[in-house]
């Protein structure tokens, strides 16, 4: 399939087989299908650029960003220069220029325009004299002897790709986004991967501030903070893309200069987490608010990093039902099999069906019928945290033998991990892993959560939770050990169980591994957890049938929904890297009906995005909240089924206020024009949605309402 027309580079690429996240290497094996193999991790890198793309925008009326190859664009030389103080490096779309003294990268394209790419590194004070620029063949490196840094970089497959070596441990304030000349102009934009993603103008109030949540927060790009290894800057006409292969170890910061908000990453060297080596790839690209996540999905291709759920639907034929499935998680009588039944009689065809675990899952019957008809139905379940057996306020928390506390996480001082929300503790993935092959806790925990017949599970936190460094003699773990392990578990529950898997706010490096996920479309604002401590406003977690948490309505402070739900400001930078890979939607404590004020937006967010809403259901709601999820369902169903599998190709603003905004999957499968605003635009109302199948005559109109 052709490159989306917002990729800074088109490239055809040959299909890539499976991979998943970096292999633990030969040390440990754990019996595990190694979906990429080595020869599915040949890298397909271009050391010279004979001929670059230019990325331009059309207007808003034409609705598209073209791709052309021009010889104009392209550079006259395919090895690294150096000059006086500085290396000029090919990339697609021009050049970039580092400075060696302090990391300064500024980018020119073919045209002569300049770019800023980074400002100089925040510590290149203390850089001291850099040695000798050394070129061999397409690379060019040099040292900062003062503080043990080498630094190799080289312009490859359209990208400049630097890394930066330290011999020791320390930090590296670098790459610096939008500050320096030429940054900061009223129109500049910050693409930010938090939940589905943001473009935030550097310059408004609002994002300025703390209420906005991002001044002040440094973001670990390993965890569900942010979703992608990525982000963007674009100005007057123009993009920059940065991209961190290898996201351990790495931050994403925010801070306001000047009235202009800027971003800086910060990379902690660790020899003990092996984190020595810190890379960056920046790319020239178009000023579409997606193009860093084009990028990303390119290279995911390119290093055999890509499972598409097509793939995923062949090796497991049940992944398919997720294909015009909305989700809702179960309650209280809403379990049992005559309200799967109901569910059925209005006119759901498709769902996902999850349960919590709370002592009280579905009967084998009630999942037998579920099954009947063709849903999937499973556990929300969890393998993070462990408490005393005699105390424990869940059956999951519950473990045999020793493996509370032996299994708990112990910092370097031995001081016990504390679990979420003081419970317990949080329980080592490698204590389970070193176990598992005797022991077999994980394989009976599931056989024990799965006994009713249920076909899928949901697994909480392993694909977003924060990723542990693990002191205890007995089962000494790295983040990055930490890292692999989740997701040899998550793969075990999918290629040897065969169940249909999701996880939490699915960081990118587990979308291999899953079918679903429920939070990473969620832009969460960290005023959000606050929030959720009032519980008069929020809702408790009872009554045990209808948790307030889950059913209580309720209405954000306007800077939650603001920088959360606010459709100028959202961007799909997850489903356009990701889109082919996983369905993606809302948290399970967020679903629809949860947040009146934003069920219209993100109800047309779901069609203009291609990813089903998330629901509850319990007894009082089963028949109003069943009609009106069936009718939505009736909706999204064709439209997920003919394009759920398909790339993002393209996504565009369509009026200055960016509230109405198409979307285009595949090559032209589905298209989706959205209406976010109040008045008309080309024959659509405000309120609402068209979705025209590629097969089809006229699109299909959707008007969903508030309350």
């Amino acid at each position: 399939m052709d490159e989306p027309e917002n990729s800074p580079r088109a490239e055809s690429q040959s299909p890539t087989p499976a991979h998943a996240v970096p292999s633990r290497g030969p040390d440990r094996p754990r019996g595990h299908r190694d979906a990429g193999g080595a020869a599915r991790r040949r890298r397909n890198r271009a050391l010279g650029i004979a001929a670059a793309l230019a990325v331009t925008v059309t207007t808003a009326s034409a609705g598209y960003a073209a791709i052309a190859r021009t010889a104009e664009d392209a550079p006259q030389y395919t090895k690294p220069r150096v000059r006086a103080g500085a290396v000029d490096f090919p990339v697609a779309g021009g050049t970039t220029t580092v400075d060696t003294a302090s990391l300064r990268v500024t980018g020119h394209t073919g045209h002569g325009t300049a770019v800023p790419v980074s400002d100089a590194a925040a510590d290149a004070d203390g850089f001291g004299r850099p040695g000798k620029v050394e070129v061999h063949g397409s690379h060019a490196s040099w040292s900062y002897p003062a503080r043990g840094l080498r630094v190799t970089a080289a312009g490859e497959s359209g990208r400049l790709l630097m890394t930066v070596r330290s011999e020791k441990d320390g930090t590296l304030a670098w790459p610096v986004t939008g500050k320096g000349a030429g940054t900061g102009a009223r129109g500049a934009s910050l693409q930010i991967p938090r939940g589905e993603g943001l473009s935030v103008p550097v310059a408004d109030r609002f994002w300025n501030s703390r209420q906005a949540g991002l001044v002040g927060t440094d973001d670990d790009l390993a965890t569900g903070s942010l979703t992608l290894p990525l982000w963007g800057y674009a100005s007057h006409g123009h993009g920059v893309s940065y991209l961190v292969p290898e996201s351990i170890g790495t931050s994403l910061g925010f801070a306001s200069a000047d009235g202009r908000l800027n971003a800086t990453a910060k990379h902690e060297f660790s020899r003990r987490e092996r984190t020595l080596d810190y890379t960056v790839a920046f790319s020239l690209t178009s000023a579409s608010p997606v193009a860093p996540a084009a990028d990303y999905h390119r290279w995911l291709g390119e290093h055999g990093q890509l499972h598409t759920l097509k793939q995923k639907i062949a090796e497991n034929p049940e992944v398919g039902k997720l294909l015009g499935a909305e989700h809702a998680y179960l309650w209280g009588g809403a379990r049992d099999a005559e309200a799967v039944r109901t569910l059925r009689k209005q006119g759901n065809t498709r769902l996902w069906l999850g349960y919590d675990a709370d002592g009280h899952p579905m009967s084998r019957d009630a999942v037998a019928e579920a099954r009947k008809l063709g849903y999937l139905v499973g556990p929300y379940d969890s393998y993070d945290n462990g408490q005393d057996p005699e105390t424990a306020d869940t059956p999951i928390a519950k473990w045999p033998g020793r493996v509370y506390p032996d299994f708990c996480v112990r910092d370097a001082k031995g001081t016990i991990a504390t679990g979420f929300g003081a419970r317990g503790c949080y329980l080592s993935s490698e204590a389970f892993a070193k176990s598992e092959p005797t022991e077999h806790y994980l394989a009976r925990h599931t056989e024990e959560m799965t006994k009713n017949g249920a076909n899928s599970v949901f697994v909480d936190v392993d694909a977003a939770g924060e990723l542990f460094s693990d002191f205890t003699g007995s089962h000494p773990m790295t983040k990055r050990q930490d890292r692999d392990n989740r997701m040899d578990r998550v793969r075990t529950l999918a290629d040897k169980d065969h169940f249909v898997v999701g996880s939490e706010s699915a960081v990118s490096w587990s979308a291999s591994a899953l079918a679903f996920d429920h939070g990473a479309q969620t832009p969460v604002n960290d005023g959000l957890w606050a929030f959720q401590k009032d519980k008069t406003k929020w809702g408790a977690y009872y009554p045990a049938d209808a948790p307030g948490q889950f059913f209580h309505p309720t209405t954000l402070p306007a800077s939650l929904a603001k920088s959360m739900f606010d459709p100028a400001y959202r961007v799909p930078l997850y489903e356009t890297a990701l889109h082919d890979s996983l369905v993606n939607t809302d948290r399970w404590e967020m679903p629809y009906d949860k947040l009146p004020a934003q069920k219209k937006d993100r109800a047309l967010m779901s069609v203009l995005y291609n990813t089903p809403l998330n629901f509850v259901l319990g007894d009082q709601n089963l028949a109003s909240t069943g009609k009106e999820m069936a009718a939505l369902q009736h909706y999204f169903a064709p439209l997920h089924k003919a394009a759920g599998t398909e790339r993002m190709t393209a996504f565009h603003w369509l009026t200055e206020d960016h509230l109405v905004q198409h979307s285009v999957f595949g090559d032209g499968t589905l298209t989706v024009t959205a209406n976010f605003g109040t008045t008309a635009h080309d024959g659509l109302p405000g309120g609402c949605v068209d979705a025209k199948l590629k097969d089809e005559p006229k699109a299909r109109r959707l008007c969903p309402a508030n309350g």
